[in-house]
C-alpha cells in the first residue's frame, strides 16, 4: 500500500496528497468537480461527532465531504509540512 489510506481514515490536522479516486464514474466526477483531483494536497480540519461528514481544506477553500465519498479517495501523507 505504500502508506496509502482512505481519506475517511485520515487524522485531523494532517496534510495528505490525493493519489487516486475510486468508485462509480458519477461519484468520481462529482469529487473531481469539487477540485479534488490526484496531486491535490488536502488537510482534514474536523469531523462531525459520528465521523460523518468530514471538513477539509483543499486548494485554499473549506469543503465538507461525506464519509462514503471520502472512503473513495486514496491519499498519502505529506511529510515536511
Amino acid at each position: 500500500m505504500n502508506g496509502e489510506i482512505r481519506l475517511s481514515e485520515a487524522i485531523i490536522g494532517e496534510m495528505y496528497k490525493i493519489v487516486r479516486i475510486e468508485g462509480p464514474r458519477t461519484v468520481r466526477r462529482r469529487i473531481i468537480d469539487m477540485g479534488l483531483v490526484p496531486g491535490t494536497e488536502i488537510k482534514v480540519i474536523g469531523k462531525a461527532p459520528l465521523g460523518d461528514p468530514l471538513n477539509v481544506v483543499a486548494r485554499g477553500y473549506n469543503l465538507t465531504i461525506r464519509k462514503s465519498e471520502a472512503s473513495l479517495i486514496v491519499v498519502k501523507a505529506v511529510t515536511g509540512k
